[in-house]
């Protein structure tokens, strides 16, 4: 899949764009703070209606503007698609081929995109607030379904919580109220956590014979799901509904005590080891570059494999920050395969001459000029 054009109206620092992006490389090219993440940004947002830089979407008008209006026609297997985010602070409506989406997360899944930045690092020695973050963007994009369980079990969590830290949870009246949000609480939190298990098991796969690859051999991967509820191998809902409706059980003197759910997704994490070892404590800063790239070269291979396309990488100032060996690999991967967008500073750290059909875009203070072909 590509996207073929970009128009803008009123995002961030632009006033109004309209691009031709029917290239496999579209390099941005601008000093610091001109908007060239904004432009990767839009792309971001039309494929998850979610920016990975702030969740208030009134950053994301332009200032003084009441709304902003993001589109893009693309290109996929089955036919030519065009999408259309509408943000107001009320806000977010999508439209595909014209016609608005009933929900957000039926929109989901039209384009797929994989997005490479210098914060990435924090997937490996980050919170484990980000880890999850990762995980759901990732999963939301080929199973649209999984964006359903989450939003359904952040609203039962909301809930449990509020009502937990209003010191009536000890009343035995409230007893049935408890044992709805508890029923409800495992019966999505069982789906969201067989869905993260089984996509980890796939991610694993992948990105331990990338960085193999990269690594020459001497290092191997393994990434491992830190679920709150037990599981043993690959569970059914079923099984997994009812050690979770016992782990509450418990937790419920805990839980009363600090006002808060402590059993569930929302408190999962991922674990990276290499060659045995924890990333996060004893990898250099070399290795964590290195887990971080394996797992954004897994995420495109992944997507492939579930949806039959690779998606659309976006590589946000992150090629001049690899060294030689690890920017050839990251080259060699989306040179053959995939439509990638990336922002630099300068071409001075990249590696013009390995890319084909390359289109160059000037950036500077909300104005984005092609240079001729």
């Amino acid at each position: 899949m590509k996207v073929s054009t970009l128009s803008l109206r009123n995002y961030r620092n632009y006033p109004a764009v309209d691009l031709s992006t029917d290239h496999r490389v579209n390099v941005f090219i601008g000093q610091n703070a001109q908007g060239k993440t904004n432009l990767l940004e839009a792309i971001y947002m039309l494929a998850l209606t979610k920016s990975h830089r702030t969740s208030k979407d009134k950053e994301l008008i332009r200032w003084g503007e009441t709304h902003a209006v993001l589109s893009a026609g693309t290109v996929r297997k089955y036919g030519d698609c065009r999408l259309q985010l509408d943000i107001t602070n009320q806000g977010k409506k999508a439209r595909v081929n014209g016609l608005e989406q009933r929900k957000l997360s039926e929109y989901i899944g039209t384009l797929n995109v994989v997005l490479f930045a210098p914060e990435d690092l924090e997937i490996v020695k980050g919170s484990p607030g980000v880890r999850r973050r990762f995980l759901d963007m990732e999963i939301a994009q080929v199973h649209p379904s999984y964006l359903h369980s989450l939003n359904q079990y952040h609203k039962v969590l909301v809930q449990r919580n509020n009502f937990l830290k209003s010191g009536n949870a000890h009343k035995s009246t409230n007893e049935p109220l408890m044992a709805v949000w508890n029923e409800q609480l495992a019966t999505y939190g069982s789906k969201i956590m067989t869905r993260r298990q089984g996509f980890i098991a796939k991610l694993q796969t992948w990105a331990e014979s990338i960085h193999r690859g990269i690594t020459g051999g001497s290092e191997r991967l393994e990434i491992g799901y830190l679920p709150s509820v037990e599981m043993q191998g690959m569970e059914e809902e079923t099984v997994l509904f009812d050690r979770f409706m016992i782990k509450l059980t418990q937790a419920k003197e805990q839980e009363l005590r600090r006002g808060a759910t402590l059993v569930g997704p929302h408190r999962d994490d991922l674990s990276f080891r290499i060659n045995g070892k924890d990333a996060y404590s004893f990898g250099s800063q070399g290795q964590q570059r290195t887990t971080a790239l394996s797992l954004k070269l897994a995420e495109i291979e992944l997507i492939q494999q579930e949806t039959g396309e690779y998606p659309v990488l976006l590589l946000d100032d992150v090629l001049s920050e690899l060294d030689r060996h690890r920017q050839t690999q990251l080259i060699e991967t989306f040179r053959s395969k995939v439509q990638t967008f990336i922002t630099t500073t300068g071409v001075e750290g990249i590696r013009m001459e390995t890319l084909d059909d390359v289109k160059l875009f000037h950036v500077s203070e909300g104005a984005v000029g092609e240079e001729p072909s």
